[in-house]
């Protein structure tokens, strides 16, 4: 059986302030010394791939970690706003126990409905999420037709990713993890899809 396309969908090293659970969102925050060494362990598991081509987000933790990546191949690396992670408006930059402690009626209004809630402010929902992310995913999908692709992404860009490959509702996609320099494998075919490797 032929596929249509193998992504290795990568997540970005550990991020400075990792400690308190931050949710940095479309903040750009840069990578620790241990998040370059874990994307350098990462592109080192992917140096005898074929990817023709590497994408990523446009901050500056999903770009630098697919630069690191793009060492070891000679392939156009694109870097495109619509890979950004969720967009969380005034939670952007808080640790989960500041938004707990500042938002505890926002956060039983989000427990309410997962899917449509936007965090205060200039803010996403999962929804919103969702559709951008599947959108430029199936551009890029139709634009690498029968090759092989890096991502290099975000947490919660993966997941919505992982869901679909799953014929998951975006809805569970906390139920899947992401560690910082994570690999996923997924082989599309033409009637179906093979999840070969979550969070490697």
């Amino acid at each position: 059986m032929n596929r249509n396309n193998r992504l290795y969908l990568t997540r970005h090293g550990q991020v400075a302030g990792y400690e308190g659970f931050p949710v940095y969102g479309h903040t750009d925050v840069g990578l620790t010394d241990v998040g370059i060494l874990q994307i350098k362990y990462l592109a080192e598991r992917l140096r005898f791939t074929g990817p023709t081509a590497i994408y990523a987000s446009d901050l500056v933790r999903s770009a630098d970690s697919a630069r690191m990546i793009a060492r070891h191949h000679d392939v156009p690396l694109y870097f495109l706003p619509e890979l950004r992670e969720m967009k969380f408006g005034d939670w952007e930059g808080l640790t989960l126990t500041e938004i707990r402690r500042r938002f505890p009626d926002e956060l039983q209004k989000r427990q309410q409905d997962l899917i449509n809630y936007k965090a205060p402010g200039d803010s996403e929902s999962i929804a919103d999420l969702a559709a951008r992310v599947e959108a430029v995913f199936e551009r890029i999908r139709a634009e690498q037709q029968g090759n092989d692709i890096v991502i290099a992404g975000h947490g919660a860009v993966n997941r919505i990713i992982l869901c679909r490959a799953l014929g998951l509702d975006p809805a569970r996609m906390f139920s899947i993890h992401q560690a910082y320099g994570c690999l996923n494998i997924i082989d599309y075919f033409r009637d179906t899809t093979l999840v070969r490797l979550i969070n490697g």
